[in-house]
């Protein structure tokens, strides 16, 4: 009897411990909520959304900056003729040194003068005969003009030393990459805005950056004369404009045959959103 009843009393104790247990873990729980919270994310933050493949908008922008151009190139061309092809080369050395030289008193760097464009070629009696009866040299230089105010008194000074034609004159800036920069970022703010109104038109909102191409030209064409110096222009993505700066601003008077004017350098982009 005595050892049941010592059994009894244990299972009591047991049972008793077992109560304490079960009422003190609830509070346990409780107090350990807030940190479990802090460290799982609740059901209203969610990730950022992906870029919708399916749903895109499409625009393109397009910036122009006007510039004051501070660089020249003129080319200038010296045609000689003679009887022999060493008459005619002599001839043609001859005025182009001279060329070179008044154009030098204007401050004109040797660097800044080369030959663009050189041809010898026969001149035949008729189309269809093959008698020679003597030569012919067409020569182009190319001469880097960094004072623009002085297009017009070089080209004068080069017509009364010798040369014979003025083959093309291009005004451009020495700063190109600076002012192309610019008309970039205003095409893309314009891109930007343009995709905005139609999302916003169409019940949308402007996503991600799905895609972006810049649209390049000029007024290059492998056909027209001129050489390497004027191609290394033309695809600058400069275009001439009509306003033309005072001449006490530093430009050329109204009765000056070249006038400085501004050039326009020109950025467009396409630009490609996804849609939310």
């Amino acid at each position: 009897m005595k050892q049941f009843s010592t059994f009894l009393n244990g299972v009591l104790a047991s049972v008793l411990v077992f109560l304490v247990v079960f009422a003190v873990l609830p509070n346990l729980h409780a107090g350990a909520a807030p940190a479990n919270l802090q460290a799982t994310p609740t059901a209203t933050q969610s990730a950022p959304a992906a870029c919708d493949a399916y749903r895109n908008v499409s625009v393109s922008g397009t910036a122009v900056v006007h510039v004051t151009p501070d660089r020249a190139l003129i080319q200038l061309g010296v045609q000689s003729n003679g009887r022999t092809a060493a008459a005619v080369q002599a001839a043609n050395t001859a005025s182009i040194a001279h060329v070179s030289r008044d154009i030098k008193t204007f401050g004109v760097e040797a660097k800044d003068i080369s030959t663009d464009w050189y041809v010898i070629e026969p001149i035949y009696e008729d189309y269809d005969s093959l008698h020679i009866k003597g030569y012919r040299i067409n020569n182009t230089i190319a001469i880097t003009l960094r004072d623009v105010s002085k297009v017009n008194d070089v080209i004068t000074a080069a017509l009364q030393a010798g040369a014979n034609q003025v083959i093309h004159v291009e005004l451009y800036t020495s700063e190109l990459r600076k002012y192309r920069d610019q008309a970039r970022e205003m095409a893309m703010k314009a891109a930007v805005e343009k995709a905005q109104a139609l999302a916003q038109a169409g019940g949308a909102q402007v996503g991600c950056v799905r895609g972006i191409s810049e649209n390049s030209w000029s007024y290059y064409n492998g056909w027209y004369g001129g050489g390497q110096a004027q191609m290394n222009i033309w695809t600058q993505n400069v275009s001439q404009n009509a306003t033309t700066p005072a001449a006490s601003d530093g430009g050329l008077s109204d009765d000056d045959p070249v006038s400085l004017g501004q050039i326009s350098v020109k950025a467009e982009v396409s630009v490609t959103f996804s849609l939310n």
